[in-house]
């Protein structure tokens, strides 16, 4: 499988095209008219990057222009994407058509109306308005005029600029429907907006996978392999656009049940932790949830819970208390700045910077390579993955 450090190289190479499927946006779209019918009637959606020659987005919407009452729909294309290379039938049958232009300009694609005439609004009236002054760059002057018209921006961003891609959206105070990797959870730039409730997860891919069209080579297992497709684990919409999954409360039973039956979560703590009780973390006053379906429905305080969390989170439930990874910054989260208070500033671990900002948990008395010496307490302790730090609503 494609697993996030794949992803991760994908970034650092700033290998970007990933083309999204046209059923994983159907999916995802359904959600938000299914909340509100009329989420997307009246207004202006601007697909940026998306070449409706290539672009399932563009395909998407277009052939649902008049069933969601849009104003108009704004594509654009990036010289740079292979896709863009492509020459497609609305550029070629243009009068604006440009052989020179082609290979070093976005393009600009516009659909508003029935433009020949057959009694419906699809693809074959989307329009070649002409070529962009530049590449068609999201952070070009001209295509942030058409995010500032826009009322809607969605989109598959790349990879390597989801943060750059997210703050160009909200500099605008759009609304919008983003793909982006899980890791992005726990970005200082986004875990704030997802505090705040300004950002939240969407519908979301079937177990947060995706199967993306892509010119690089795909290097899933025979068993996961689609031919055509590469496949990515943990892809996850982000938006700022109301459904009912986030509404929806997350089931839960006793700490003294889950200790007793969940046969997951028994043999997590008696292998990991060495324990047959949920571990209390040591530099922090929490405990630690190793599953998200773990979370006891009788515990009133804070608890550390896997980033995965937050593809089940209700803001009606919980409470985002931080999250505890080093990177996040002291201005993101105050719970930084009450352990740096508690403890004079100093490390919680010698010699491990890295750990700085995890939550440990005492460790059995034999260290192990996951086990590092403690500067503020005696014996060691067990570093956790970052966790986001939650409590339950009072009347939940």
């Amino acid at each position: 499988m494609t697993s996030n450090s794949s992803l991760d190289a994908a970034k650092k190479g700033k290998k970007d095209e990933f083309y999204t499927q046209y059923s994983d946006i159907e999916s995802e779209m359904n959600a938000y008219v299914e909340y509100n019918p009329d989420v997307f009637r009246g207004k202006t959606i601007l697909l940026p990057c998306d070449d409706p020659e290539w672009s399932n987005f563009t395909k998407y919407f277009a052939a649902n222009f008049t069933k969601f009452g849009l104003k108009k729909l704004i594509s654009t294309s990036y010289a740079k994407s292979s896709g863009s290379q492509q020459l497609t039938l609305f550029e070629m049958e243009s009068p604006l058509y440009d052989e020179v232009k082609h290979d070093t300009h976005g393009k600009l694609f516009t659909l508003t109306h029935d433009t020949n005439q057959s009694g419906m609004v699809d693809t074959d009236d989307i329009e070649f308005s002409g070529y962009l002054k530049g590449d068609g760059d999201f952070r070009s002057d001209e295509v942030t005029k058409l995010r500032d018209e826009a009322d809607i921006i969605i989109t598959n961003p790349p990879f390597s600029l989801f943060r750059e891609f997210l703050a160009w959206i909200r500099e605008a105070d759009k609304k919008f429907i983003i793909i982006g990797n899980q890791n992005a959870i726990t970005y200082k730039e986004v875990f704030p907006l997802l505090m705040e409730n300004k950002v939240w997860l969407g519908n979301g891919f079937k177990s947060n996978v995706g199967f993306f069209e892509s010119p690089y080579e795909d290097i899933a297992t025979s068993s996961s392999h689609r031919d055509g497709f590469i496949r990515v684990s943990g892809v996850m919409w982000f938006t700022n656009i109301d459904l009912y999954k986030r509404h929806k409360p997350l089931l839960l039973d006793t700490m003294a049940h889950n200790l007793k039956f969940n046969k997951k979560l028994r043999k997590k703590l008696e292998n990991t932790f060495h324990v047959t009780e949920y571990p209390h973390y040591d530099n922090y006053d929490a405990i630690e949830i190793p599953f998200t379906e773990c979370i006891p429905s009788d515990y009133n305080d804070v608890m550390g819970v896997p980033i995965t969390f937050m593809d089940k989170y209700n803001p009606e439930q919980f409470e985002i208390v931080g999250y505890t990874a080093k990177d996040m910054g002291y201005e993101c989260l105050k719970f930084y700045k009450d352990l740096e208070q508690s403890l004079n500033g100093q490390p919680f671990v010698r010699n491990m910077k890295s750990a700085r900002f995890s939550p440990m948990i005492p460790a059995s008395e034999r260290p192990s390579k996951t086990c590092y010496r403690a500067s503020n307490v005696d014996g060691y302790l067990l570093k956790t993955y970052g966790r986001i730090l939650i409590r339950p609503k009072k009347g939940n």
